[in-house]
């Protein structure tokens, strides 16, 4: 270790209080580390336990064939309109074109 723990070549009681502060020190920081890792695992804990309520109160999976069953049903419907729309728009268009058709045909 370091010159302040030789405790064979110390000769003084100064040096053995210095060995004594040393050994408190280490043990302090020992135990600081020791508070500081116990802190930083409880919070991660409980980041993760929060993490997992949100993500099942989420529950993405439903939420999404949800979401996708509704644009399926408003673009379905959209498209039904829209089809209706131009059959109706075509039959009223018909008849006019039949009797220009027929004008036609006969004007030959």
């Amino acid at each position: 270790m370091c010159h302040c723990v030789d405790v064979a070549n110390s000769q003084k009681d100064s040096d053995f209080s210095h060995i004594a502060v040393t050994y408190i020190v280490i043990v302090a920081r020992f135990v600081l580390g020791g508070l500081i890792s116990c802190w930083i695992y409880n919070r991660q804990e409980k980041t993760g336990v929060r993490r997992l309520e949100i993500l099942d109160h989420v529950n993405l999976e439903e939420n999404h064939g949800h979401i996708l069953e509704k644009h399926e049903f408003f673009y379905l419907i959209k498209d039904t309109n829209f089809e209706k729309n131009q059959y109706e728009m075509l039959n009223s268009i018909l008849p006019s074109l039949k009797k220009k058709v027929s004008l036609f045909d006969q004007n030959k």
